[in-house]
């Protein structure tokens, strides 16, 4: 009832309807933390452990490549192993590395070759999966995770690109670069960079990163538009800009974090370091703005909260968390940042988690997809935005609250041993 009552807030009409869905929120609010207190007590584990174990309870064998369940290569089953991952590198427990690792090793064969992996489909969103393969090798020297990612990486070499280079988002949508894909790409990118010895790639990756943004940041808000059409053709294309008509929250959530990551592993002397970082902490000061101050979530359609329709959305919350999060451990980002962290955090766990009698928990408020173009055609337009399917569970949002799960875990950690 608390995922209805959160959308329903701005739809709500009369100060009595209001005031009534007020005090209805404050009940529920308070019967939740009351079952959660108990929940949490009788269940002391981490909620990025808890999270993890749920989906891993869920899905079963269900990610396993399976001729007849048709599981395939995509970018949600990486990045929840990337949290996976993330879980197993905080906890030590060998548990969640065999996980992924089964789940890979079905997909990839001695020879390298990926099953369902089609390179000339172009799609930047298979590049993202391929960070996986770099934690196997690394973690094994097996060959056929080398060779796997030398696979993925041809596709960047041949990948099409705009006229000043950004990659394509994908072949079917051509001139059009996306802030989706800055994460799908770029952190692989600068992995098999670093791991390779390969410095021509971080001055690629780092192209893409300002490209991107020289083309869709709005100076008056500081956001960024969803998505840029170099050819201007397209529906939902500005005639001027060719930027995409709104902002898009798990878009630029999904920038925020491919910045964080790619930081990782572009060299400290990297010319192009501190203009991603003034692009990152620009950003930041934007995504801080709007965060709604009553639940410390955000909104699907980040810069009109109060407008009917919108709804506080899980998958940009979780990802904001996350890279900002990040940004201050590393410290990118100033402390003055944290409160808002932590606002957000908790706001996921009061707001979105759903705690249930066998102990697993759910990710509710998840916008189930969302994107541009294709068939049927997606305008871009707010109409648009805030009628796609909210769903409980779905991997982007699964993915992302394991990471700022453990990225608030270990904050907490450091934070005891200091004291």
């Amino acid at each position: 009832m608390a995922n209805f009552y959160l959308r329903s807030w701005h739809a709500s009409a009369g100060v009595a309807a209001m005031l009534a869905l007020v005090t209805m929120i404050l009940l529920a609010a308070c019967r939740s933390d009351a079952q959660r207190e108990q929940a949490t007590a009788s269940n002391p584990q981490p909620w990025s452990v808890r999270m993890a174990e749920s989906e891993m309870q869920r899905r079963g064998d269900s990610f396993l490549f399976n001729d007849s369940t048709k599981s395939s290569w995509v970018y949600e089953t990486g990045f929840f192993l990337k949290g996976v991952e993330q879980v197993w590198r905080e906890t030590g427990n060998d548990k969640y590395f065999a996980y992924i690792k089964k789940i890979v090793d079905s997909y990839v064969e001695p020879d390298g070759k990926i099953k369902t992996y089609e390179m000339e489909e172009y799609n930047i969103d298979h590049v993202n999966p391929g960070k996986i393969l770099l934690t196997l090798y690394n973690a094994t020297r097996e060959e056929k995770y080398k060779l796997a990612a030398f696979a993925v990486m041809r596709q960047l070499e041949t990948h099409p690109r705009t006229k000043e280079g950004g990659f394509w988002h994908k072949k079917i949508y051509p001139w059009q670069m996306w802030l989706d894909g800055i994460y799908m790409g770029a952190p692989f990118y600068a992995e098999f960079s670093k791991m390779f010895d390969r410095p021509a790639g971080f001055d690629d990756v780092a192209k893409q990163i300002i490209f991107i943004a020289n083309h869709t940041r709005e100076a008056n808000t500081g956001l960024l538009y969803h998505g840029w059409d170099e050819s201007k053709q397209q529906q939902w294309a500005n005639p001027v800009t060719g930027c995409s008509p709104n902002f898009w929250g798990r878009a630029m959530g999904w920038y925020a974090m491919g910045i964080v990551d790619v930081l990782d592993f572009l060299p400290n002397d990297h010319p192009q370091r501190e203009k991603i970082l003034m692009i990152f902490r620009d950003m930041s000061a934007a995504i801080v703005k709007y965060q709604d101050q009553e639940t410390g979530l955000w909104y699907q359609v980040m810069d009109q909260g109060q407008r009917e329709g919108n709804f506080l959305e899980a998958s940009a919350s979780a990802m904001f968390v996350y890279a900002l999060a990040k940004a201050i451990h590393h410290g990118y980002l100033d402390a003055e940042y944290l409160p808002a962290v932590k606002k957000g955090y908790e706001g996921m766990i009061k707001y979105l988690i759903k705690e249930n009698a066998d102990g697993s928990i759910d990710l509710t408020q998840v916008c189930q997809v969302a994107g541009l173009g294709g068939k049927p055609y997606r305008d871009g337009s707010y109409a648009y935005y805030v009628s796609t399917p909210i769903v409980s569970n779905d991997l982007k949002g699964v993915g992302a609250f394991i990471m700022a799960s453990v990225e608030m875990e270990s904050m907490d950690h450091a934070a005891q041993k200091t004291n």
